[in-house]
């Protein structure tokens, strides 16, 4: 098994994908219950995924994301959506850990009064919220995989509305990315090289 290290060194953005290998639903099921260990503000977890695998529904993503070939390949693809209503679903994501004493009852109320006035007349901090929660979660999922010796890729070429309206996404859901899971083809690229360290990093 790969180190972390190694997981996070080795992870490409795949474009070829071998079509006749499946992923089961324990597989991707598992894929996404990695991907929710993924931190979000207050631990209000607000993303959800939809698993486009079936051949009707990758038709129907495909023509959403113009036409990209890897959609069609991959095993599966994520619709990967941040949500808007963190402030309303906030009591209920927080239960668990109030029932198992991780927060005491007045953290409890006292992150869930504070979740209320930063997001209930915020609309583009909620938007925030949720690309910043999608965001976190997709590259756990994407670590996810690497580590299971899969390969996979963000996409940020679609058409939000047409993804919206094709896999009934409500309204507080924002699609945030695709993301491509599956066995490797033949015709990926090797990793392409990073910016050095001293070119993206300063000390103060």
């Amino acid at each position: 098994m790969l180190s972390i290290f190694e997981t996070i060194k080795s992870r490409i953005s795949a474009n070829s994908y071998d079509p006749a290998r499946k992923l089961s639903d324990e597989e991707i099921s598992e894929l996404i219950e990695l991907a929710t260990q993924a931190p979000s503000a207050f631990n209000g977890q607000n993303w959800r995924f939809v698993a486009v695998r079936s051949e009707e529904a990758k038709r129907r993503l495909l023509s959403a994301a113009y036409g990209q070939q890897k959609v069609a390949d991959a095993a599966v693809t994520f619709i990967v959506c941040g949500k808007l209503d963190t402030h309303h679903t906030l009591a209920a994501a927080l239960k668990p850990s109030l029932d198992q004493h991780i927060l005491s009852e007045d953290l409890y109320q006292g992150w869930i009064g504070a979740a209320q006035r930063m997001y209930q007349d915020n609309a583009s901090f909620q938007r925030d919220e949720a690309v910043r929660s999608a965001s976190l979660a997709a590259m756990t999922l994407m670590l996810a995989a690497q580590g299971k010796g899969l390969v996979s890729c963000p996409m940020i070429g679609f058409n939000p509305e047409a993804v919206a309206e094709s896999f009934d996404l409500k309204a507080e859901d924002v699609p945030v990315m695709l993301v491509t899971v599956g066995h490797p083809g033949p015709d990926n690229w090797p990793k392409k090289p990073r910016k050095p360290v001293a070119e993206v990093l300063s000390f103060t």
